[in-house]
C-alpha cells in the first residue's frame, strides 16, 4: 500500500511549523505570501480546465450527477450524522474539521489513475473530477456557511467574500486567459506542478504556525486522533460501498461504476487546504488535519481496490477504456489532489 511522498512533505511542514512557527512580522509575511499563493493556485486551475472537454463530458450527465450527489449530498449527510460522536469521541474542533472534509470536492489526478488501473471509464473520471472541482469553488463555501456557521472558526459573510476574491476570481481569470496561456501551461506542466505543491506547503505552514501561536494543539490527544482515524475509516468504507453498489442499482456498467466509486468516494487535498485557510484562519490547522489523514487513507485503500478490480474475471471481458483520453488530465487537473 503506497505512502504518498507528498504527505511526508506535508507532515514535515507541520513539524517545521511546530518547531519554528512564524511570529510577528514573519507571520504577516507568511500570511500575505499564502494569500497570493492561493490566488495563483486557483488561477492555474482555471487555466488548465478545458472548457471544450467539460462541455463534451456533459454527454454522460447521469454519471456526473451521481458523482456530484455523492460528493456534495451523501458525504455531508454522513458528516452531519457523525455529530453524535461529539464530544465523546471527537472534540468540537476535530468534528468541525471532519464535517469540513465532507464538504470539499473530489480529486482529479488520483481518481483518474485508479480508474485507469482498474480498467474503468477514464474519460468519465476526468470529467467527473473536473466538474466536482469546478462546482466545489462555489458549493463548498455555501455548504460551509449553511452547516458550519459561526462554529467554523469564525466563518462569516466576510469569508464568502474572501472565497470569491481569492478563489473564484483568479479561477475565472485563468479561464478567460486560457486561450492565450493554455499552451504555455501545457508545455511547463511539470514545473508548474511543483508550484502547485509548493503553494500548498506554504498554506499548510502558515495555518499550522497560526495554530501553534494560538495554542490550539494542546486540545488534541493521541486518543482523540485514534478516534478520528476510526471514524474516517468507517466514513471511507461506507462511501466506497455506496458508490459501488449504488452504481449497480442505478444501472451503470462496470467501467462506469469504477469511475463513480473512485471519483465519488474521495476528497481533494489540493482544493480543501486553500479553502480551509480562507475559511478558518487561525483554526485552519485543526480543520485540515482530518482532511490530511483522510487523503492518505483513501490513497492506500483505493490502490488496493484498483489492483483487485483490474484482476476481476469480469475485467478480462471488458474492453479497456481509451486511456489516451487521460492526456486531457494534463491540461485540466491540479498536480496534487
Amino acid at each position: 500500500m503506497p505512502i504518498d511522498p507528498y504527505i511526508l512533505l506535508l507532515l514535515g511542514t507541520v513539524v517545521l511549523a511546530a518547531l519554528l512557527p512564524a511570529r510577528g512580522t514573519g507571520a504577516d509575511v507568511a500570511s500575505g505570501a499564502s494569500t497570493a499563493a492561493i490566488a495563483f493556485l486557483f488561477f492555474l486551475y482555471g487555466a488548465r480546465l478545458s472548457t471544450r472537454e467539460a462541455v463534451e463530458g456533459l454527454k454522460h450527465w447521469r454519471l456526473h450527477v451521481t458523482v456530484l450527489a455523492c460528493t456534495f449530498v451523501v458525504f455531508p449527510l454522513l458528516g452531519l450524522a457523525a455529530r453524535g460522536l461529539e464530544p465523546v469521541l471527537l472534540t468540537h474542533n476535530l468534528y468541525t474539521g471532519l464535517l469540513f472534509l465532507t464538504l470539499v470536492p473530489s480529486t482529479i489526478q488520483s481518481s483518474i489513475a485508479f480508474t485507469s488501473m482498474a480498467r474503468g471509464n477514464v474519460p468519465a473520471a476526468i470529467c467527473a473530477g473536473s466538474f466536482s472541482s469546478l462546482a466545489g469553488i462555489v458549493v463548498t463555501p455555501l455548504l460551509a456557511a449553511a452547516l458550519l456557521g459561526s462554529s467554523g472558526g469564525g466563518f462569516s459573510a466576510d469569508s464568502l467574500v474572501k472565497i470569491v476574491l481569492q478563489l473564484l476570481v483568479p479561477f475565472l481569470a485563468g479561464q478567460v486567459l486560457r486561450r492565450w496561456i493554455g499552451g504555455f501551461i501545457t508545455r511547463h506542466k511539470k514545473v508548474l506542478g511543483y508550484v502547485d505543491r509548493g503553494s500548498i506547503l506554504l498554506v499548510v505552514y502558515t495555518a499550522f504556525s497560526e495554530g501553534m501561536v494560538q495554542g490550539i494543539w494542546h486540545q488534541v490527544s493521541a486518543v482523540r486522533l485514534a478516534g478520528l482515524l476510526a471514524v474516517e475509516a468507517v466514513l471511507l468504507a461506507v462511501m466506497l460501498t455506496l458508490t459501488w453498489y449504488g452504481g449497480k442499482a442505478l444501472g451503470f456498467h462496470r467501467e462506469d461504476r469504477i469511475a463513480i466509486q473512485f471519483a465519488g468516494s474521495k476528497k481533494s487535498l489540493a482544493s480543501g487546504l486553500p479553502m480551509a485557510s480562507v475559511l478558518f484562519g487561525a483554526h485552519a490547522s485543526l480543520a485540515v488535519l482530518p482532511l490530511m489523514l483522510f487523503h492518505q487513507m483513501q490513497l492506500m485503500v483505493c490502490a488496493v481496490i484498483a489492483k483487485r478490480r483490474a484482476h476481476d474475471p469480469e475485467a478480462a471481458t471488458t474492453p479497456v477504456p481509451p486511456v489516451a483520453a487521460s492526456r486531457i488530465a494534463v491540461g485540466t487537473a491540479p498536480r496534487s489532489d
